[in-house]
């Protein structure tokens, strides 16, 4: 895998927009790929989390017809946590403070999740 491609794709993120503070990607099951995070945030607490937060809302999507998950957001006092689906395998989470623009978010992320599976692919297709 790739490390130094995925933190340019984390790292890209932040540059496109203002109020990111922390990235992570975890594989489906909760276990941490990568993260760029504040000695603050224990990255491994947080890719646990978000996949557990993520498996559900990709239940409730198709409980409910909605079609596959792309993304959820969550907002709290101090910013908000985006949740991203990468693949059926992998997801990203964004964390930003009050004054993230999540629509900017939303639109910049696409293309960085698209590059993201596709190094995230190469990894499954170079194992086999």
């Amino acid at each position: 895998m790739d490390h130094k491609a995925l933190a340019h794709e984390m790292r890209g993120l932040r540059e496109q927009v203002t109020g990111i503070t922390d990235t992570a990607l975890a594989a489906a099951d909760g276990l941490l790929i990568a993260a760029d995070t504040a000695d603050s945030i224990d990255p491994e607490g947080l890719a646990a989390l978000a996949a557990a937060g993520l498996g559900l809302a990709r239940r409730t999507s198709e409980a409910t017809a909605r079609g596959a998950l792309h993304r959820t957001v969550t907002y709290g006092s101090h910013g908000c946590a985006a949740f991203y689906a990468v693949g059926d395998t992998a997801l990203m989470v964004v964390l930003g403070d009050e004054g993230m623009d999540v629509e900017r978010l939303h639109r910049a992320t696409q293309p960085a999740l698209r590059r993201i599976d596709l190094i995230l692919t190469e990894k499954t297709a170079e194992g086999v």
